[in-house]
């Protein structure tokens, strides 16, 4: 059974860890840097990118996660944890762990009360749209070469991508009742093939 790792620091970790469990993940609330041990996988949950940033730095997170991930453990990052993810964040407030080749709009569909749900297709997960929840959420502006793209919004912009073991989601997945990202990073995180 695969030991996901969800950063527990602040945002919605709680929800993810009952996603996973449902697909058969054991779960593990990393509060601290020595727990990344062991772990098949992390999750950087969503919350608020600016406070999340600043309590990476406060419990010593920063190195490492980078150092697990050159490791090669997958992470996810949805939301907040997409911010985190990115190499560039179009805000200086957030100093990001900068391991995906992607450049992120934070809030960039405005204030809460601009929060949607939208179908999207993501192949990957195969034809039936994905039912995603936008919470006061970023988007990518640019994606690298070696970024896969998975999904996009209607006008075009990057809701979802993948950059070898690393997913991020501009989006709430753990807030819907379909499992098919939590059973991809899961894939991811045991190693078979691409996730399909």
């Amino acid at each position: 059974m695969a030991r996901i790792g969800i950063l527990a620091l602040q945002g919605a970790f709680l929800e993810h860890e009952q996603a996973f469990r449902s697909v058969g993940a054991e779960t593990v609330e990393v509060r601290l840097p020595e727990q990344l041990e062991d772990l098949n996988g992390l999750v950087i949950p969503g919350g608020e990118s600016t406070t999340m940033s600043l309590l990476m730095d406060s419990f010593g997170f920063r190195e490492p996660i980078r150092r697990q991930v050159e490791r090669g453990m997958p992470v996810w990052g949805t939301c907040a944890g997409m911010i985190m993810l990115s190499r560039d964040v179009r805000d200086e407030r957030v100093k990001s762990l900068e391991l995906m080749d992607i450049q992120v709009d934070r809030n960039a569909f405005g204030r809460q009360v601009d929060s949607f749900e939208t179908d999207l297709s993501v192949p990957v997960l195969g034809e039936k749209p994905f039912r995603a929840v936008f919470i006061r959420a970023p988007i990518v502006v640019r994606a690298g070469q070696g970024v896969e793209v998975l999904a996009r919004i209607p006008d075009g912009r990057i809701a979802a991508a993948r950059q070898g073991k690393l997913l991020a989601t501009a989006f709430h997945p753990e807030l819907t009742d379909d499992s098919r990202f939590h059973r991809l990073f899961l894939q991811m995180a045991n190693g078979i093939g691409d996730g399909r």
